[in-house]
């Protein structure tokens, strides 16, 4: 390099001396001075420890304490009491009230709703919402964000509760929702065996409580560990087409109660397809009151909530018009005598108050570990989404991991008192955030709404038919269902993200909700890596007026120089996409190394013969000039694209993120084979992680095809094209060089 250097310098010197003697001696220095290739030193590295300090250094960290660190550990783990404190009562208290009503109401008929979704009693659904909203009050970071029933967890709860049930011996579908105890399990009966009597009801919620407390406890740990970032690689189009594929789920599995048809959940795989087949041959057995129920009241909730969402930005508070009809639905049934007249399906029973605690049922948790680990996922995932898009909306920070804390906590404390699997709603939270909400003592105001139904109001709902609670889901499920209509915008945006929508909504939807999610993490990682081995090697190009380098292919006016060619490769080298790395390589060159080895080979061989017979003299003498021809033939056929004889090729490493060890041995092949063939290869424009790589990897130790080292490290490409052509200018003649 210095060498390189002190000859840039002789031979600039003698240029200038030759063609203008009157220029000063300042004006040459500084012009050498621009010259002068970039030279920067590494910072040097810290020591690394070895593992066994390194282990102890953690420990001793983690398990230090200083009042400091306690206070933080305090203030983080329960947020509310750091900003409690900080509380503007005249300020705030007004939005929060009235969004914390808003919501609660709003939450009364579509918690008793879900809970049919998820085959578990109302009064589950009531508690569900109660409990997580008071404690993610406490331990939750994000102001605006609604916890509670959400659509899918509840879908993903009720299949495995109702497979749970079959394998109990409950093989058909029963009133659930009546409360009078109708298929009671024996000790003993099943693949199960509870130990004591247990109906339907009873046996339901044990299995979801169960879930819900296994779903928490996954967040939990991976909250000790550290794991938030695991939603990362949940992208929103994952996300969004798992939410639309399940959906059109649950839209299947609330037909059979709109028509008032007594058919047994379907279980495995295509549940789709099972379900409609069931509902059209059984389509003769359709109760006409909960048909004409749901009609009547489809026709009313859909223009309604269209309204709500037209004039949304006009109305202080959208109008419930879904607790509207539940009131009138329920006074329409109990007067009409419609369970009793017309066998009409209804909620039956909602007791009063609180049952008290129970802990989950340790034998089940086996069976239903891999599904609340999809629950647990998802519950996570959704609910880190939406609180850092409303974060990042109303100016402040949300803490993954604390996330995890919060919504772990709102499943394993509420699973003892008969709860299921909660998290963060979407349509919820837009209405706390649109009617005025500012911190998380909004949730405080829900819980106290849900309370004052759970000791007065509920069993007043004991008419309401279960073909209402079906229409508040399907009514509710208009978001997602409108995502088909983004289809064309998602295709024109971005290919790959509407590709990984269409497919996890395709599998959640037709094939299994659970394995929907696994399929759409799949593909997006295949994806990901699949850009990587579309990446090519675009030949670069200089400015006219400065040293900038780019692609000769999406840029007028861009120069190459003589004999030299600059590539760059934007993606990372490694052991899957390394022989691809060398193919594009290699065809942007016009020259593959190994096959002109090849070729020199067997005109050796060809040729062999010939001298043997005209003697040592006379074949040392034409095998030589015969080889050069040849030689010179295949480059030049091989080269028939590039005006002039290369001799050096450099490569722009500055879009490489990283090197493997088969992305290192790559790199020295190529600057092996080009060598032996009379071609210099040289790295530009290294990052200082893909230096490490290649020092790592040995690249700069082993010897040149010319015997020397490889020790040059260039930071411009400027810098690297002066060297390449520096070596093949005569000495002090510098007119190529430049």
């Amino acid at each position: 390099m210095q060498r390189w250097q002190q000859q840039t310098d002789r031979s600039r010197i003698m240029t200038l001396g030759t063609d203008s003697c009157t220029t000063a001696e300042d004006g040459v220095e500084s012009d050498l001075e621009q010259r002068r290739p970039l030279i920067l030193e590494r910072v040097p590295k810290k020591k690394e420890r070895n593992w066994r300090s390194e282990v102890l250094h953690r420990v001793k960290k983690c398990c230090s304490c200083t009042p400091e660190r306690a206070k933080s550990k305090v203030l983080g783990f329960a947020p509310i009491l750091k900003w409690l404190p900080q509380y503007q009562l005249r300020e705030w208290l007004l939005g929060d009230m009235m969004s914390g009503m808003i919501v609660g109401i709003l939450l009364v008929p579509q918690s008793i709703a879900y809970s049919l979704l998820a085959s578990q009693d109302p009064i589950y659904g009531l508690y569900t919402s109660f409990f997580s909203s008071i404690i993610y009050t406490f331990l939750g970071t994000s102001k605006h964000i609604s916890v509670g029933i959400f659509g899918v967890l509840c879908l993903l709860v009720g299949q495995v509760v109702d497979r749970e049930l079959a394998l109990a011996g409950y093989l058909t579908e029963t009133s659930s929702f009546s409360g009078n105890g109708s298929g009671v399990l024996l000790a003993g009966s099943g693949n199960h065996s509870v130990g004591m009597e247990c109906d339907r009801s009873c046996y339901a919620i044990t299995v979801g409580a169960t879930v819900t407390f296994t779903a928490g406890v996954y967040q939990v740990i991976m909250g000790i560990f550290q794991i938030g970032f695991v939603s990362v690689y949940l992208s929103d189009s994952l996300l969004s087409g798992f939410a639309t594929g399940a959906s059109l789920t649950i839209l299947t599995s609330q037909v059979k109660y709109l028509l008032g048809l007594k058919i047994p959940r379907p279980q495995g795989w295509f549940t789709l397809f099972k379900t409609w087949y069931s509902l059209l041959s059984n389509l003769g057995n359709t109760n006409i009151c909960d048909l004409v129920t749901s009609l009547v009241c489809l026709l009313v909730l859909i223009p309604t909530k269209e309204l709500n969402y037209r004039f949304k930005s006009k109305l202080k508070a959208p109008i419930p018009f879904e607790l509207f009809v539940v009131i009138i639905a329920t006074l329409a049934s109990h007067f009409g005598h419609f369970n009793a007249d017309y066998a009409s399906s209804v909620a039956g029973t909602i007791p009063t108050g609180f049952l008290p605690p129970k802990t989950p049922m340790w034998s089940l948790i086996p069976n239903v570990a891999v599904d609340a680990f999809s629950i647990a996922i998802v519950g996570f995932a959704i609910t880190v989404s939406l609180s850092e898009m409303f974060a990042k909306k109303h100016g402040y920070t949300v803490d993954a991991n604390q996330e995890m804390y919060a919504i772990g906590f709102c499943n394993i404390l509420p699973s003892f008192f008969r709860c299921f699997t909660t998290s963060a709603a979407l349509t919820k939270t837009l209405v706390k955030e649109s009617t005025g909400c500012q911190t998380q003592v909004s949730g405080l105001v829900t819980a106290l709404v849900l309370l004052l139904v759970l000791l007065v109001i509920a069993p007043l709902f004991y008419s309401l038919q279960k073909c209402v609670l079906a229409v508040i889901i399907l009514v509710n499920l208009r978001g997602a269902l409108r995502k088909f209509t983004d289809i064309p915008r998602m295709w024109r945006v971005n290919r790959v993200d509407a590709s990984i929508w269409l497919i996890t909504m395709a599998t959640s939807a037709l094939i299994n909700t659970e394995l929907g999610l696994l399929v759409g993490v799949l593909v997006s990682a295949f994806c990901v890596l699949g850009r990587t081995q579309q990446a090519q090697v675009l030949e670069l190009g200089h400015a006219t007026t400065r040293e900038h380098y780019e692609d000769l292919s999406s840029y007028r006016g861009l120069q190459t120089h003589p004999g030299v060619a600059v590539f760059r490769y934007e993606a990372p080298i490694y052991y899957a996409n390394k022989s691809l790395f060398k193919k594009s390589l290699y065809k942007s060159v016009g020259l593959n190394p190994v096959e002109e080895k090849t070729q020199r080979i067997k005109f050796t061989k060809k040729n062999k013969p010939l001298r043997e017979v005209e003697g040592v003299q006379n074949m040392k003498e034409s095998a030589g000039k015969e080889d050069r021809v040849e030689a010179g033939e295949v480059v030049t056929l091989m080269l028939n694209n590039k005006p002039n004889s290369l001799r050096s090729v450099v490569i722009d490493c500055s879009a490489i993120l990283f090197l493997d060890t088969a992305g290192v041995n790559a790199l020295t092949e190529v600057r092996k084979d080009y060598g032996e063939v009379g071609i210099k290869v040289v790295l530009t424009q290294c990052r200082a992680t893909v230096l490490d790589d290649l020092e790592r990897g040995g690249y700069f130790d082993e010897k040149g095809p010319d015997g020397g080292e490889n020790k040059t490290r260039f930071f411009t490409i400027a810098d690297a094209v002066s060297y390449v052509q520096s070596l093949s200018a005569p000495n002090g003649d510098c007119d190529g060089a430049h």
